[in-house]
């Protein structure tokens, strides 16, 4: 029997033909160009932090494990390469060790930097565009085992096709990303009343760098992450304080009680109003990869949408009332942030200022009710889902959202016209590999 994958979440399984981890841009060649003429189907997987089914395969599945090597570094311009395997903390700890940095990052940095950027994952900031944004150029390597390079000015579309590409035109093996040099963040965490951030929400978003709501449901409370870049030194919180708030409470608390839900639902109400009073002040100033992310380890399933900034509020208050009228059992908070628009032909922001609106759900907890009527709001507002969470939409609902979707749909005929790293979510949400 062979090797059994599942994602991180637990949730998506599969049994590939084989799982194959190249060392080298030429083993990885060799390897996919092998998978093709044995008619196999290929998928690159990153950390398994997608709950969608985009890396399942019966075929051959690549994972890039093997392939985390910083490859070049050019601190005068920030211009540095990587190979497409390497773990988003391994490559920003790189980077602070020659005095760069992201841009911009989420708040989970176990991914692959490749499962990242394919997926459009983002951070926070309405000055700042998502991750693949930083993407100069890649070397991608097709089903017959050809390495392309691929930059703005060598094949446009391509580049920006490749920059988000669900795994679709190819493997990628390299990125040369273009980095800033390295800067801290001043972060205060606090709870507010929701009602207060949304009448002031205009005002916290574009006064502060990188701003994040995570509002309780059954509750009138948020944890607001408030963050500004800054000169000053570099001043972390405490041992004790650190573990409390970064490890303790998001973890042992947030998971026992989210546990307690799960198995008696009719108490969430109540449960949710005990963690609104959990919910306390924390500051943090420190080098921005240290800040942006911290350890999860309580499992759950997600779903986000990205809808044009100016009706956020409006939908926003529209899932607080589902949730209210329904009386879901929900107990994770809903994840509100904000990026500038960017032009990947499947971003999630291309072409739009853009928030994001995410919901979650405990492992083991009944979900799709809460996203199915969490999706029907957002399709209102011309809803794009993240690539790598939970959705239910099709390449028929999607492609009117895209403005870039048919010139994405040509690169994709043009570098896999026989569909090798087509798997069933990638031929569901994107359609079959021709135009």
């Amino acid at each position: 029997m062979g090797e059994l994958w599942s994602n991180w979440a637990g949730q998506q399984v599969c049994a590939p033909a084989r799982v194959e981890r190249p060392g080298s841009e030429d083993e990885l060649a060799e390897t996919v160009a092998k998978a093709a003429a044995e008619g196999r189907g290929v998928r690159p997987v990153g950390s398994g932090h997608s709950f969608t089914d985009t890396c399942l395969t019966d075929g051959v599945m690549i994972d890039q494990t093997h392939m985390q090597r910083l490859l070049d570094v050019d601190t005068a311009t920030g211009r540095v390469t990587v190979e497409a395997g390497i773990k988003l903390h391994t490559l920003t700890a790189e980077l602070a060790r020659h005095g760069l940095a992201l841009e911009n990052q989420g708040d989970i940095d176990a991914q692959s930097l490749a499962g990242a950027l394919a997926t459009a994952t983002h951070g926070t900031g309405a000055r700042f565009r998502n991750l693949s944004a930083q993407v100069l150029g890649c070397r991608l390597v097709t089903a017959s085992g050809e390495v392309l390079e691929i930059d703005e000015a060598s094949d446009p579309d391509a580049w920006r096709a490749a920059r988000v590409s669900l795994g679709a035109l190819g493997v990628i093996s390299q990125y040369t990303l273009q980095c800033v040099p390295a800067f801290r963040i001043h972060r205060i965490d606090e709870p507010r009343p929701i009602r207060e951030v949304l009448a002031h929400l205009d005002e916290l978003v574009e006064g502060h760098d990188h701003f994040e709501m995570l509002a309780l449901p059954h509750t009138d409370t948020a944890l607001t992450l408030a963050s500004r870049r800054t000169d000053e030194p570099a001043d972390p919180p405490g041992r004790f304080e650190a573990w409390l708030n970064d490890d303790f409470v998001p973890n042992t608390v947030v998971g026992a009680l989210a546990g307690l839900g799960r198995r008696v639902p009719t108490q969430v109400p109540r449960i949710a109003r005990l963690m609104a009073r959990v919910a306390g002040r924390y500051e943090q100033l420190d080098a921005s990869h240290r800040v942006f992310a911290h350890d999860r380890r309580v499992r759950f399933t997600e779903m986000e949408y990205a809808i044009p900034r100016e009706h956020l509020a409006e939908a926003f208050s529209r899932v607080m009332a589902v949730i209210a009228d329904r009386r879901l059992p929900v107990l994770f908070p809903i994840e509100v942030r904000f990026t500038a628009a960017d032009d990947a032909f499947l971003s999630t922001a291309h072409g739009r200022e853009t928030g994001y609106i995410a919901v979650h759900q405990v492992v083991g907890a009944e979900f799709e009710t809460y996203f199915r009527a969490v999706e029907a709001i957002m399709d209102d507002y011309d809803g794009r889902p993240h690539w790598g969470k939970r959705h239910y939409q099709t390449a028929a609902t999607l492609a009117p959202r895209y403005p870039g979707w048919e010139a994405f749909a040509a690169v994709r005929a043009h570098l896999d016209p026989e569909g090798v790293f087509t798997n069933d979510y990638v031929r569901r949400v994107l359609g079959p590999p021709s135009v």
